[in-house]
């Protein structure tokens, strides 16, 4: 596979560049992939679900990892974006401008509280990556201090930021452990009410977490799909969620995906562990592309991606399991269809649900 087979036209007007008014109220394309779509509401999402399904989220927390400082020296402006956490007040980060945070460097915050110190990060190392590793002074903690001297770190396409309404709309109702710097997107159109509804269908709805990197907006930037390097995500499942799925599939149940984080770790515990889930707490680089045969998951809600994305090849590869070509053209022509539709896309846009 190529990465210009996953190449689409979008209409710069169809980016949404803010949730909708209510969490719920997003639109749902349902991609069943033998027999056509059906154009609903997220709130019709229940419907599709029956008693003994598992639903699987990802409760992963987003932290207000951006930040904005000056250059000790020269004064000029910087753009942090905090990464990994290696131990306390000791991170790593991306830096705009790149060339001006070279090792030694260091970069001026507002203080924390009225009448403390300014909080100072001070460049110690850089990775071939191009990142930063920073060590923070003028706090105990700098993690403490993200929600006063950070903001949500919104990708680079919603251009229309409004920092305390993104405060609660990019974070899901059930999210939990801090790490991520991007929302698991698919999750944000979820409210306490419609996890009732489903829980009293008697669906069992249970989590894994995996805190959702930069690499998910990095573009693809070879032309060969086999020869590209997947980002690493930080990631766990617990006991209680690998034997309500493990006994979901050895009942022969559905196991519904919740985003494409929730996917990946389903297919990288399944994948090391001979087609069942396990406890388990490390890093996956999986890179799921057609064609590609998946062990857990029967039915996948996400939300619309970008053109050559990672993702985008991934809901192919769902969309026609074990086939190179089928699923692709399936998801492009669903695509072509949201888009005459007029459905919003990316983050903070529509559902797309395959079954």
């Amino acid at each position: 596979m190529r990465t210009a087979d996953f190449h689409f036209d979008l209409p710069p007007d169809l980016i949404a560049q803010k949730p909708a008014e209510r969490r719920d109220g997003s639109r749902l394309l349902v991609v069943h992939r033998h027999n056509g779509l059906e154009h609903r509401l997220f709130p019709d999402f229940g419907g599709f679900l029956k008693k003994g399904d598992v639903l699987v989220l990802n409760n992963s927390r987003v932290i207000p990892a951006r930040m904005y400082g000056r250059n000790a020296k020269s004064g000029g402006r910087f753009e942090v974006l905090l990464l990994h956490e290696n131990s306390c007040n000791d991170w790593w980060a991306m830096i705009r401008p790149g060339k001006r945070a070279q090792k030694g460097a260091q970069i001026i915050f507002s203080a924390a509280s009225p009448g403390s110190p300014p909080v100072i990060a001070t460049v110690t190392e850089l990775n071939t990556d191009g990142h930063r590793r920073l060590t923070f002074s003028g706090t105990t903690n700098i993690s403490n201090e993200l929600d006063i001297l950070g903001e949500m770190p919104l990708p680079p396409y919603i251009s229309q930021r409004e920092p305390l309404r993104d405060q609660e709309r990019y974070q899901t109702v059930f999210a939990v452990p801090p790490g991520s710097v991007a929302a698991p997107t698919a999750g944000l159109h979820f409210t306490p009410e419609i996890l009732e509804k489903i829980r009293a269908l008697g669906v069992q709805v249970c989590f894994v977490t995996l805190h959702v990197g930069p690499g998910t907006f990095s573009p693809v930037k070879v032309d060969n799909l086999s020869e590209h390097q997947m980002h690493s995500e930080e990631f766990e499942i617990s006991a209680d969620t690998a034997r309500i799925v493990n006994e979901a599939k050895a009942d022969g149940r559905r196991v519904i995906a919740v985003g494409t984080t929730s996917m990946r770790v389903l297919e990288s515990v399944a994948a090391r562990n001979d087609g069942k889930l396990n406890v388990f707490k490390g890093n996956t680089q999986i890179f799921i592309y057609p064609p590609y045969r998946f062990r857990i998951v029967d039915a996948l809600l996400t939300n619309f991606h970008l053109p050559c994305s990672t993702l985008l090849m991934l809901v192919s590869a769902f969309a026609a399991p074990g086939e190179e070509t089928a699923g692709r053209e399936k998801v492009l022509a669903a695509y072509q269809e949201a888009i005459q539709q007029r459905y919003r896309f990316f983050s903070y846009g529509d559902a797309m649900l395959l079954l």
